[in-house]
């Protein structure tokens, strides 16, 4: 992520605390604090989707490039602006970002209950190539999904 002061850096990390708490179960959801941490680790960048104003957008994808490879660290979509294209344009974008800085292949895990998830990476070219069992805190298996660029 670009340089940026810290104050803007956290009212960043609320709201996409705030998209990730609206976006996702209680055992899921990340806090203000793991956001802003994340956005301080090298390779990390957050793509917004476009919002009405401002930092009101309405979802986001994170991903952390190292070398030519890149993980999709998080990515939510608020409730009331699913099934728009929102998340077909965000993951669309990063995986653009991720070829534009040399990344040959974007890796991902998703709850394997998360059947628009699941059909959304598979519409965008990522094939499941693992599975984490007991990976959530709820127990449930995470499918690894990649994608060659």
């Amino acid at each position: 992520m670009d340089a940026r002061s810290p104050a803007l850096v956290r009212t960043l990390a609320l709201m996409l605390a705030r998209i990730h708490a609206a976006a996702f179960p209680p055992a899921y959801q990340w806090d203000a604090a793991a956001m802003e941490t994340l956005m301080g680790m090298p390779g990390v960048s957050v793509l917004l989707a476009e919002g009405e104003a401002g930092l009101d957008a309405p979802g986001f994808i994170m991903m952390r490039a190292m070398g030519d490879e890149a993980e999709i660290l998080t990515f939510a979509v608020m409730p009331p602006a699913r099934r728009c294209g929102i998340g077909r344009d965000l993951l669309a974008r990063c995986v653009g970002q991720a070829a534009r800085a040399g990344v040959a292949t974007v890796f991902l895990e998703v709850a394997r209950d998360n059947a628009p998830a699941m059909a959304l990476y598979c519409g965008a070219g990522f094939t499941q190539v693992g599975l984490r069992r007991n990976y959530y805190p709820d127990g449930m298996d995470a499918c690894v999904m990649r994608r060659e660029i």
